[in-house]
């Protein structure tokens, strides 16, 4: 059961949304360092596009972060018309093209029509989750009865791990304080004689 944890973790929860088919790639610019209003970008990264990536494969994602801490923090959606989606999405090979330029990848969208921008700058991941749901329209995914099921068994388990492990550490302190005592104990005899 625990073995699905990281399964589940991807699938469902934060970020788990389907895109639209007009949307054809987002990419992401943000600073390595959380200094200056860049903590959010990186929990988007982190957290949120390795479920929105699982969930839109054909859906061209690039990060692209500099050392720039006073630079921006956008996130930029790509959208496609209605009928290039359909083309796009039959062939992600050619849904997008890397180009380097100036020491980053900027993504080059043929198929792409427009494209919004989302400053990430000092806000937080869930504001910014948000604000590309409602911009792009997204249907979140939501987890069935099943996984649902499986995953208050697996919360349960956590609990219960959680109590063995406290169990054992009081046992260990419990067993390091009766060495300790006949340590000292046995050092009380040893210099008596």
């Amino acid at each position: 059961m625990r073995r699905f944890k990281s399964l589940y973790t991807i699938r469902l929860g934060p970020g788990a949304a389907i895109l639209p088919k007009e949307v054809v790639g987002l990419r992401l610019e943000f600073a390595t360092k959380i200094n200056d209003g860049h903590f959010g970008a990186r929990k988007v990264w982190r957290n949120y596009l390795p479920r929105l990536k699982y969930h839109n494969p054909a859906v061209s994602i690039t990060v692209s972060r500099s050392t720039d801490q006073q630079g921006p923090a956008n996130l930029t959606v790509f959208y496609a018309s209605p009928s290039a989606a359909t083309i796009t999405s039959s062939s992600p090979s050619d849904a997008s093209h890397e180009s380097a330029r100036g020491g980053t990848r900027i993504l080059n969208h043929p198929t792409h029509d427009r494209t919004e921008i989302i400053d990430m700058k000092h806000r937080h991941e869930s504001d910014i989750l948000s604000d590309l749901m409602d911009l792009t329209n997204a249907a979140p995914v939501t987890a069935t009865a099943d996984e649902e099921l499986e995953l208050q068994q697996l919360k349960a388990e956590e609990k219960k791990i959680e109590a063995d492990r406290i169990r054992g550490a009081a046992l260990s302190e419990k067993l390091r304080q009766e060495k300790a005592l006949l340590d000292q104990a046995r050092g009380a005899i040893g210099s008596a004689r």
